[in-house]
C-alpha cells in the first residue's frame, strides 16, 4: 500500500489545509486512489476555486427577455433559446498547457472536449471557433507551436466533419513559454431534446461508451493547474491523445440513442475522466454510484483503479439509462463499432463505492467532495491606473506609412493562412466565412443565422484590467451587431497567471467585474465558460487575456451586411465619437514602440446606443458595408474594408486636426464605420437617435487614398497584409 505522505501530498497539488479538510470529510486517512480523486475533484481546473466567488457575480439571465436563457453556468454548456422549438448550444474551453508540450494533440483533443461538451446535451454540432495566442515570432519555439496547433485544430475538426468558421491568432512575449489555445463550439438542438447530467433512479444502470481507457492523460487536470517551470516537457505523458474518427462515430451514436427514450443522464468524460463524470452526475442527481473498474473497457494491461479513474482518455461518455433499455443502447453503439459496458449503478447511498478484483478500493462521500471543495477568498491589489496619453506626445508618422506597417505587422496581419487549413464549408450551412466581424451559419433549412465570434485585447486588460473586461465584452457585442445580429448571450474563457499573487489576482478581479457590468448593459448574459490559471512559466505570467465567445441571431440573412465596401461613389459614414485615444493601442505598439498609457474607456450606454442603431439601418437596407472599430482605429478598419470588397476609398482628414495619427489610428470605442447610398437618410435617422456620425469619405477605384497623406493601391496592400503569416511560416 502507498504512503501517504507529505511529499506525494504536494505531488497531487493539495496544500497541508486541503488535506486537513479531506481527513474531516473522510474520518480517517485515504488511500492513494481516493487522494487521487480529491486531487483532480478540487484542483484549480476542475473546481475554480480561485475563481468562483468572483464568478457567481456575473449575469446569467436576460433581464429583457426572461426566457432567452434555458440553461446558464452549471452544465456542459448552455443554451439559449432562438425560437422556432430550437436553441443554441454553446461553450469555450482551454487546453493551453497540454498545446505547449505537445501542440498537435493538445489542440486537438481541445477541439474533441468541447465538441463532446455541445453534444452531450443533444445538440448537433454546426460551427467551431479557436482563439490563439502565440509568443513572439522571433522566439525559437513559436513557429513549431503556430503549425502544430493549427494542424491539431485543422486535423480534429475536418476528419469530424464541423466547420471551423472563425476566431483569431495574436503574439506577444508574455506568452513565449505559456501558448494560449481556447476553442469554441456551438450546435443546435430541439427544445425538446435537451439533455442534462443529473443522474436519477435507484437501480438504473450507469454505462460507459465509446473509446477504451489508457494511460494518456492522466493528471491533466493537475497539470493544467499549476505553473510551468523548466521541466514542462517532461510533463507529455499528461496530454491526452485524441481520434477524431471515433469521435464522430461517437456523436452519431449518442445522437441517435438520444432519439429513443433511454437516456436519464449522460455528460462527458473530460478533465478527471470517470472520476469527474461520475462524481458530477451523482451530486447533481442527489444520489451514489457503485462502480465496477473490471467492467471497464481498457486498451492497457494492469491498469490500476488509480490510473483508470484518473485517465483523461478521449472520446468517452458516462451515461444513466432507464432500466431494460440496455440492449436498445448496446446495439446502436455496437452498430457504431463503439464500446458499450455497464459499469454501475446509481443507489440511495450518497456515496461513491468503487470495486476492483473483488475489493472496494475507494468509498468517498458524494456531496461533501463535488460541493465542499476549498472557495478561496484570495487577496488581491487593484492594477495602478496608468495616465492617458497625450496624442502630441506620442510619435506622428504620415498615416500611409502608418497604415502600412500596422497591415503587415503580426496582429494585424490576415491570417489567411491559418483557416485555409480548416474546413470552413463543411455541412453547407457557412455563410460569412472567417476573416469578417463575424462568422455566420445559417440555421439549416431555414433563412435564419447564428453569428459567432470570439474576442479580447489583453493589452487593454493589462493596462486596466476593469476597462479591458468591459472593452472585451463590448467588443464580441460590436462583432455581432455589425453583421447585423441580435447578440444573444457570451460564453468566456478567463486566461490568467497565478492567482496566489496578489497583483494577478487583481487582473481576474478587475477583468470579472468589467465583464459583468458589461454583460448587465448590454442585456448579453453569461450561460457557460472556462478558468484557465497559472498560465505562466519560471513566474512570467501571460498577458490577462479573458477571451470573450459570443452569439447572436439573425432572423433573415437576407439583411446581413458584411465588412466591405461593394459599390464606387457610397458615401462612408464614421458612427461614435473620436477624440484619439492612443493609449495601449496598436499605433503605439507597432509604430512608437511603446506599450503603455490608459486604455480607451468604455462608455456602456453609448455602446448600446450606437450598436441599436446599427441594427436598425442594417434592418432597413440603409447601408451596405458594416465594419466595428477596434485594433488600429478609422484607417486600418478601412483598409479591412477595402480589401474585403476590392473597391478603393478616399478619407478625409478633419479640418483643423493637429494630430491626423490620434484620428486615423486612435482606438476609441462604440465606433462603428458603413458605407451607405442614402447618406441624408442615415443622418436623419442619426439626429433622431442622438448618435453623433459624420461623413468622412467615398468608396471608389483601386486604392485608398488619405486626403493630403497619400495613396497606397489595393494591390500593394493586399500584398503587405496577406504577405507575412505565410513567410513567416515558410521561415523566409
Amino acid at each position: 500500500m502507498t504512503a501517504i505522505t507529505p511529499e506525494l501530498i504536494a505531488e497531487h497539488g493539495l496544500t497541508a489545509e486541503e488535506y486537513d479538510k479531506i481527513l474531516e470529510i473522510m474520518g480517517r486517512e485515504p488511500n492513494h486512489t481516493e487522494l487521487g480523486v480529491f486531487s483532480v475533484m478540487w484542483s484549480e481546473h476542475c473546481s475554480y476555486k480561485s475563481s468562483k466567488l468572483w464568478l457567481k457575480t456575473l449575469p446569467t439571465e436576460s433581464t429583457e427577455d426572461p426566457d432567452r436563457v434555458i440553461c446558464g453556468p452549471g452544465e456542459n454548456a448552455g443554451i439559449v433559446d432562438i425560437g422556432d422549438g430550437q436553441a443554441v448550444i454553446f461553450k469555450m474551453e482551454s487546453h493551453n498547457h497540454p498545446s505547449y508540450i505537445e501542440p498537435y494533440q493538445g489542440a486537438a483533443t481541445g477541439v474533441g472536449g468541447i465538441l463532446r461538451d455541445v453534444f452531450t446535451m443533444g445538440a448537433r454540432p454546426i460551427a467551431n471557433l479557436n482563439a490563439l495566442r502565440f509568443g513572439e515570432p522571433d522566439h525559437p519555439k513559436t513557429r513549431h507551436l503556430v503549425s502544430g496547433v493549427v494542424a491539431g485544430i485543422g486535423g480534429y475538426g475536418n476528419c469530424i466533419g464541423v466547420p471551423t468558421v472563425g476566431g483569431e491568432c495574436e503574439f506577444h512575449p508574455s506568452y513565449n513559454g505559456n501558448i494560449l489555445v481556447n476553442a469554441f463550439t456551438a450546435g443546435l438542438v430541439d427544445t425538446d431534446k435537451i439533455f442534462y447530467s443529473a443522474a436519477a433512479g435507484i437501480g438504473n444502470p450507469v454505462v460507459y461508451v465509446g473509446s477504451k481507457t489508457g494511460r494518456d492523460g492522466i493528471h491533466g487536470a493537475t497539470m493544467a493547474s499549476t505553473e510551468f517551470n523548466a521541466d514542462s516537457e517532461e510533463k507529455r505523458p499528461t496530454v491526452q491523445v485524441g481520434d477524431p474518427f471515433t469521435e464522430k462515430l461517437l456523436v452519431e451514436a449518442c445522437l441517435e440513442l438520444m432519439q429513443t427514450d433511454a437516456i436519464v443522464a449522460i455528460q462527458d468524460m473530460g478533465a478527471a475522466g470517470l472520476t469527474s463524470s461520475s462524481f458530477e452526475m451523482a451530486s447533481k442527481g442527489g444520489v451514489g454510484i457503485h462502480m465496477d473498474l473490471d467492467q471497464v473497457p481498457q486498451r492497457e494491461e494492469g491498469m490500476t483503479p488509480y490510473e483508470m479513474l484518473l485517465s483523461e482518455s478521449q472520446e468517452r461518455m458516462l451515461m444513466v439509462l432507464k432500466p431494460g433499455k440496455e440492449d436498445i443502447a448496446r446495439a446502436i453503439f455496437e452498430k457504431w463499432e463503439l464500446d458499450f459496458a455497464i459499469v454501475g449503478t446509481i443507489t440511495d447511498t450518497g456515496r461513491m463505492v468503487i470495486h476492483h478484483k473483488g475489493e472496494v478500493v475507494a468509498d468517498l462521500p458524494i456531496d461533501p467532495l463535488a460541493l465542499a471543495s476549498p472557495e478561496y477568498d484570495r487577496p488581491w491589489v487593484e492594477n495602478e491606473s496608468r495616465p492617458v496619453l497625450d496624442a502630441l506626445d506620442v510619435t506622428m508618422v504620415d498615416p500611409i506609412e502608418a497604415l502600412t506597417k500596422i497591415m503587415g505587422c503580426p496582429d494585424q496581419a490576415s491570417k489567411r493562412w491559418i483557416w485555409e487549413q480548416y474546413d470552413h464549408m463543411v455541412m453547407g450551412d457557412t455563410v460569412a466565412r472567417p476573416g469578417g466581424d463575424s462568422a455566420v451559419v445559417r440555421i439549416h433549412g431555414t433563412q435564419k443565422g447564428l453569428a459567432l465570434t470570439s474576442d479580447v485585447a489583453p493589452r487593454y486588460c493589462l493596462a486596466h484590467p476593469y476597462e479591458g473586461g468591459k472593452q472585451a465584452v463590448a467588443e464580441a457585442w460590436r462583432n455581432l451587431t455589425a453583421v447585423g445580429a441580435k447578440p444573444l448571450a457570451v460564453t468566456d474563457n478567463l486566461n490568467f497567471g497565478n492567482p496566489e499573487k496578489p497583483e494577478i489576482m487583481g487582473q481576474v478581479v478587475g477583468c470579472i467585474r468589467g465583464m459583468g457590468e458589461a454583460c448587465s448593459a448590454l442585456d448579453f448574459p453569461v450561460v457557460s465558460g472556462n478558468v484557465s490559471l497559472y498560465n505562466e512559466t519560471q513566474g512570467e505570467p501571460i498577458l490577462p487575456t479573458p477571451t470573450i465567445g459570443a452569439v447572436g441571431l439573425i432572423e433573415k440573412l437576407g439583411i446581413r451586411v458584411d465588412a466591405a465596401f461593394h459599390d464606387d461613389d457610397q458615401t462612408l459614414i464614421l458612427v461614435g465619437e473620436t477624440r484619439g485615444h492612443l493609449g495601449a493601442s496598436l499605433y503605439l505598439r507597432e509604430i512608437a514602440g511603446r506599450e503603455e498609457g490608459a486604455p480607451p474607456p468604455v462608455d456602456l450606454a453609448r455602446e448600446r446606443a450606437h450598436g441599436d442603431f446599427i441594427r436598425e439601418l442594417i434592418g432597413c437596407g440603409l447601408i451596405s458595408g458594416c465594419h466595428d472599430l477596434s485594433d488600429g482605429g478609422l484607417a486600418v478598419a478601412a483598409a479591412e474594408m477595402a480589401l474585403a470588397g476590392n473597391v478603393g476609398c478616399t478619407l478625409e482628414s478633419p479640418p483643423g486636426a493637429a494630430a491626423l495619427h490620434a484620428w486615423f489610428f486612435g482606438e476609441d470605442q462604440a465606433r462603428y464605420l458603413i458605407a451607405t447610398d442614402d447618406k441624408d437618410e442615415v443622418m436623419t435617422r442619426a439626429f433622431q437617435a442622438n448618435v453623433p456620425v459624420r461623413t468622412i469619405g467615398k468608396t471608389g477605384g483601386d486604392a485608398l487614398e488619405i486626403a493630403g497623406s497619400g495613396t497606397i493601391s489595393l494591390e500593394e496592400l493586399r500584398r503587405l497584409h496577406e504577405d507575412w503569416m505565410p513567410s513567416y511560416m515558410a521561415g523566409e
